[in-house]
């Protein structure tokens, strides 16, 4: 997602290649329209969320927030403006404030790798948008305070969900929790396993629809907005 918040713009999560290990991705990304991003927020070191080749095709030096002990990977890469962030650290960027919040979700890179946890992030501005990151339900969802919008993932890239994900049930009860003014599906329909079938876009779409029934039964107050790969949302 590309967020623009009172003149600063933030990415979260870019992975932004074609192909990314044994993942096609559906479409293109269109490279110019992430250009002039002031940060990339990262949520956690899993190969689809933290990929460095994606990183480096971002313009320019924007700041790279990722969580607790995975800086010095990036700065072996070759990228400096880094800030590590653990649970409920803040970083200002511009005029807006990225706390980190608790995600439930394993997400070391590898079982050699540094320990790192799995964040959360809430924009403050004029507005607060959460971004959730890959993570199951959790207590603490109820006192991330007043959101404008929730980023909440719905489906992953597998034909199952492991443990630490929320599914469109859960995401949509996880509504109960946070009581946004919006939210906004994410993490369904951008990258498949590899293989000879082809894409079916309706079947890639229903995690999102799954998500947008549910939270009308289980949140009508919440206005839900599916977005396609590359639509654009303005908040009121």
């Amino acid at each position: 997602m590309l967020l623009e918040l009172d003149g600063v713009r933030l990415l979260t999560d870019p992975v932004l290649r074609s192909r990314m290990l044994h993942l096609r991705r559906s479409g293109r990304v269109d490279l110019e329209r992430v250009r002039d991003v002031d940060a990339a927020l990262v949520s956690h070191a899993h190969w689809d969320h933290l990929d460095l080749p994606s990183l480096d095709r971002l313009a320019g030096e924007p700041q790279v927030v990722v969580p607790r002990g995975m800086g010095a990977t990036l700065r072996r890469r070759g990228l400096a403006n880094v800030a590590e962030v653990d649970v409920g650290d803040v970083v200002e960027i511009g005029a807006v404030t990225v706390t980190a919040t608790i995600a439930e979700h394993d997400g070391r890179r590898g079982p050699l790798a540094a320990d790192s946890p799995s964040l959360g992030y809430v924009i403050a501005g004029t507005q607060r948008v959460y971004f959730a990151g890959d993570t199951d339900l959790f207590d603490e969802m109820g006192e991330l305070g007043h959101l404008d919008a929730a980023l909440l993932p719905v489906a992953g890239w597998g034909p199952r969900l492991p443990p630490g994900h929320l599914d469109p049930r859960r995401a949509a009860e996880a509504l109960g929790l946070l009581h946004p003014r919006v939210a906004i599906p994410i993490h369904w329909g951008t990258y498949s396993v590899i293989s000879l079938r082809r894409r079916d876009p309706a079947r890639d779409r229903a995690p999102a629809e799954e998500f947008e029934r549910l939270a009308h039964e289980l949140a009508p107050e919440v206005d839900i907005h599916v977005l396609a790969h590359g639509e654009t949302l303005v908040l009121d």
